[in-house]
């Protein structure tokens, strides 16, 4: 999306699912703008339109985060329920919660000291069961908080050199986290402690890494860098080996995530481009190039309810792009298919049955 005259460029993006008492759930868009010469750093939270797979031209609700530039958004992490989100600056975090009152939305900041003086973080990320919080600052120290009460579970200054990625899996058991010198650690969360170092070369960088999500088999995705050539690698989380790898996009990786169903896994690339892989074939569905141009994605996160992604770089801003992928077929449509199939059937069962009937003398 670019930017509107005098607005800054959204920097970071996350998707928010609002479900409303007894209504239909609401998909709203969190950005996190910069300042420019006549606006301050702010949030703005807009609507989307599934069906156009667009999102709307004018914020629901604004906030401004201050006018300074290290009041400046640079990562957003929604709670599961949709109902708040933590944005990081390069002051610490700042917790909002979303109040949705008949057709409005309200943007209300809440206190939140624990956060709001922990300094730059480059990572943050709740567990699937909106329980835990976890952030991996730029200084190296990792923090897990229980949600919502904020008590420390986990708190290591020396985590790592400085945070590249992180993610929790999907029984909010473990927690990966790879460092800007390549090397990445498994956590132990209830335990609070690290349970193992993955193994890799003295050649060899560890950087991106995310958990499977289709709650089967559970896998760890890792981009690994060796020289010139950027594979990504799949390990078994029962002993932290690699069973596989694949090059995906034959490009270095700036950005991994993977859909809350898990069917798909994108891979963003430093010079723009993005792709999205079929996890149980590992093969490429969809290739979009020159989103970003020359620009790295800095993050791609897939819609709670659509094949749509938003993606974001410092240069470009945010993105929004529908996925080539095959369509999911919707509670509805399968109640469709089912309604003609009876229908169909209580129709030849007449006609057979008067067919019969003609028949006897």
């Amino acid at each position: 999306m670019a930017a509107e005259v005098g607005i800054g460029r959204a920097t970071c993006a996350a998707w928010a699912r609002r479900r409303g008492g007894g209504g239909p759930a609401r998909l709203l868009v969190v950005y996190g703008r910069a300042a420019t010469a006549s606006s301050p750093p702010r949030i703005d939270l807009h609507a989307f339109d599934a069906g156009a797979s667009a999102v709307a031209a004018d914020p629901l609700v604004s906030f401004v985060m201050g006018h300074e530039e290290d009041d400046a958004p640079r990562a957003i992490a929604v709670h599961p329920s949709g109902d708040e989100f933590v944005c990081a600056t390069a002051k610490g975090c700042r917790l909002f919660k979303l109040v949705t009152e008949e057709s409005s939305v309200h943007l209300i900041s809440k206190d939140a000291p624990t956060l709001q003086s922990i300094g730059p973080q480059k990572c943050l990320s709740f567990s699937t069961d909106g329980a835990k919080f976890a952030v991996g600052g730029e200084d190296g120290h990792l923090r897990i908080f229980h949600w919502p009460d904020l008590n420390l579970l986990l708190g290591e200054p020396k985590a790592h050199k400085s945070f590249r990625d992180m993610d929790i899996s999907l029984d909010s058991e473990f927690l990966v986290s790879t460092s800007t010198d390549g090397s990445a650690r498994i956590w132990n969360i209830d335990e609070g402690a690290p349970l193992v170092n993955l193994s890799r070369s003295s050649d060899e960088k560890i950087e991106c890494c995310c958990f499977s999500r289709d709650g089967n088999k559970p896998f760890l995705f890792c981009t690994l860098v060796k020289g010139h050539n950027v594979v990504t690698v799949v390990l078994d989380i029962s002993n932290w080996k690699r069973i596989g790898y694949k090059r995906l996009l034959e490009k270095h990786i700036s950005t991994l995530s993977v859909s809350l169903d898990g069917k798909y896994l994108a891979l963003g690339s430093h010079d723009g481009d993005f792709c999205v892989v079929d996890v149980k074939k590992m093969e490429v569905l969809h290739l979009s190039k020159k989103v970003h141009l020359g620009s790295p994605i800095s993050s791609i996160e897939f819609c709670p309810t659509e094949r749509v992604v938003i993606s974001t770089s410092h240069k470009w801003g945010a993105e929004v792009t529908k996925l080539d992928v095959p369509t999911d077929w919707k509670v509805w449509q399968m109640w469709l298919v089912l309604s003609c199939l009876f229908v169909t059937s209580a129709i030849l069962f007449y006609a057979f049955f008067k067919h019969v009937v003609h028949l006897e003398p």
